[in-house]
């Protein structure tokens, strides 16, 4: 299943030639990453295919629907709890991330998880690329960390540090 995830997602996300907004390498990059992160604290099948799927029906035509019938009802809540449920209809960025926010509140510890997988791998390079919008960025990570309490300690302490290094320099 595990590999159906990935091999899923690498087609999703090259069928629109999505990029890695920095390095412009293939997008798939990141959720490899992000699923090995959340590799390397479970072996929950489900939460691995979800961090593989996990921006697949945020950034491309896949939808909730499309994963339920290829992956089931587990792993479709899982990326269902993992998609930003705004839209830029509803106002600027920060009422944005707000809906967001609550959204994210509201998922089951695996999917916060994966959340905080996600959040340690974006995070990690983006006061390197784009220093402007890092302090906006990173002050919005450090709000979504409270509400990721519930996931894996391991990720919460990576993903803890990471903030707080950010804000030490």
């Amino acid at each position: 299943m595990i590999k159906k995830a990935s091999q899923f997602a690498s087609a999703a996300h090259a069928a629109i030639d999505q990029r890695r907004k920095y390095s412009g390498e293939p997008y798939i990059v990141h959720p490899a990453a992000v699923a090995k992160l959340v590799t390397s604290v479970s072996d929950d099948e489900a939460m691995i295919c979800a961090a593989w799927l996990h921006d697949v029906v945020e950034d491309t035509t896949v939808t909730i629907v499309e994963i339920e019938i290829e992956f089931g009802d587990d792993i479709a809540s899982l990326v269902a709890d993992l998609t930003d449920v705004s839209s830029p209809a509803v106002g600027n960025r920060e009422a944005r991330k707000l809906i967001d926010l609550k959204h994210t509140q509201a998922a089951s510890p695996r999917a916060k998880t994966v959340k905080l997988a996600d959040l340690i791998d974006n995070s990690s390079s983006i006061e390197l690329h784009d220093p402007g919008f890092a302090k906006i960025y990173m002050a919005e990570k450090s709000r979504l960390l409270g509400v990721l309490q519930e996931g894996d300690q391991t990720l919460l302490a990576m993903a803890t540090e990471i903030i707080e290094a950010y804000y030490k320099r």
